[in-house]
């Protein structure tokens, strides 16, 4: 009867400890379940917050980069201004130099004769007959106003302060003489300075009116090389 107590009273007691156990297992490891979730619930927000903080640092460096990108834009223009200003200069630079005569030139053109009139009647004033130095220049001026970049007179090369004397049969160019007949030799565009001369009532018929002998001849390559002194 003894044994058979203690066995009913060791069993229970078996029973209560193997609870406790099972019990302190389930509750550590729902602990331990918990402190897993919460870490990971931190590391999750703390990469969330690391992603925020990329993405605004990548959106304030866009708007840096575009910028940056305007002010290259702008630079970009500012120098294709420049330039282009600067090209300008050179070419109004150059343009001046030829019309002083300072450098070499070359190109397509018109060439221009004037002839002392022949038709002469025998009581007629010889004057009249002449080609005197304002039927130059109103070739000469003509020319120029129709974009003529470089002008000569018999081979001498007009520049900006040339000036042009008759003296009877001939013709002074800055102190050198010239004998008719004048050729007036003119690098432009060949077919604007032809129509300018040939107006009706322009140079051309005034100076034929004249009793000059007017003739023109398209030139495809006339060179003026520059003035020696000028």
């Amino acid at each position: 009867m003894r044994k058979i107590n203690g066995k009913r009273v060791v069993l229970p007691l078996v029973c209560v400890v193997l609870g406790f156990m099972i019990a302190f297992s389930y509750n550590l490891t729902k602990e331990g379940e918990g402190v897993g979730k919460d870490k990971a619930w931190d590391q999750e927000y703390e990469l969330r917050q690391q992603l925020i903080e990329q993405e605004k640092q990548n959106r304030e460096l866009q708007k840096e980069l575009l910028q940056k990108q305007e002010n290259v834009s702008q630079i970009e223009k500012d120098l294709a201004q420049e330039k282009q200003l600067f090209f300008n200069l050179a070419k109004e630079t150059e343009k001046y130099r030829m019309f002083l005569g300072k450098v070499n030139v070359k190109g397509s053109g018109l060439q221009v004769t004037l002839e002392d009139g022949t038709d002469m009647e025998s009581e007629a004033n010889v004057n009249n007959y002449l080609v005197h130095e304002q039927h130059v220049f109103k070739v000469v001026n003509e020319l120029y106003i129709s974009g003529a970049e470089a002008v000569a007179i018999n081979g001498q090369r007009l520049n900006h302060d040339s000036y042009i004397i008759c003296n009877g049969p001939v013709i002074t160019i800055d102190g050198q003489q010239h004998p008719a007949p004048f050729i007036i030799s003119a690098i432009g565009d060949p077919e604007v300075l032809g129509a300018s001369l040939d107006l009706p009532g322009g140079i051309k018929e005034q100076l034929v009116n004249e009793n000059i002998i007017f003739t023109v001849e398209k030139q495809k390559n006339i060179i003026f090389d520059p003035i020696i002194g000028g």
